[in-house]
């Protein structure tokens, strides 16, 4: 005769191991997922710390070495922009606009590989017209919506990004020289906060790991049949 303690749901063997409190150790395949997470976090921290302090130490060299990488950009977006002019999805009102485009991208990446001077005004006049389009995009948005969501937020974002692109636009060295350095500030606080969370998750994974096998208790424990 079975008690009603034991025929309920909710109670029992089942019931009592089918939950999981919190604060439960980890299982194998989870407390190795986490573990290579804690190492993942601490590598990109400390890559992010070292490369702002090469900014802030050689930030000539730094902004050499973006002006050829920006070089190669245009170049790689205008040979796309060169093949996709003679593709034959593409329509014919289209043609002109790509050719265009494809060969003023060849033309200002080759630019970039005369002088670090030629790349950096090219880099940071590329900078200043993006962000001057896109606040004055932002600005004007928000002023046409009046019922536009945090339509002050976005008013305030789009003038600081019109001014910004102007002020690069302007002077165009200057800016884009403060912005390295800005830049490399950033890396290393970026680089200290994800280093501090790969620690407290060191910690954690250390807290939640799993036990031996002894101490750990199966979800569901096997019972034997009735007939043994």
């Amino acid at each position: 005769m079975t008690s009603p303690s034991d025929s309920s749901p909710g109670t029992g063997t089942a019931a009592t191991h089918g939950t999981e409190p919190r604060g439960a150790p980890l299982d194998g395949s989870m407390a190795a997922v986490a573990n290579m997470g804690w190492q993942i976090l601490l590598t990109t921290g400390l890559a992010a710390i070292a490369l702002g302090v090469l900014v802030l130490a050689w930030p000539q060299e730094t902004l050499r070495v973006v002006g050829v990488l920006f070089g190669i950009y245009l170049l790689v977006i205008g040979v796309f922009q060169l093949a996709a002019a003679f593709g034959t999805h593409v329509p014919g009102h289209l043609r002109a606009l790509h050719f265009l485009t494809g060969g003023l991208s060849v033309l200002l990446g080759l630019i970039c590989f005369r002088g670090t001077l030629q790349s950096i005004l090219l880099l940071a006049l590329w900078i200043g017209f993006s962000w001057l389009l896109r606040g004055t995009m932002v600005t004007a948005t928000a002023a046409s919506a009046p019922h536009t969501p945090a339509r002050g937020w976005m008013l305030f974002t789009g003038i600081i990004g019109m001014l910004a692109g102007i002020v690069l636009i302007v002077a165009p060295i200057a800016s884009i020289g403060a912005l390295t350095l800005v830049a490399g500030i950033m890396a290393i606080v970026l680089g200290l906060i994800e280093v501090f969370h790969a620690i407290r998750m060191r910690i954690e994974v250390g807290r939640l790991a799993p036990g031996t096998p002894a101490e750990r208790r199966p979800l569901f424990r096997s019972q034997p049949h009735p007939q043994h």
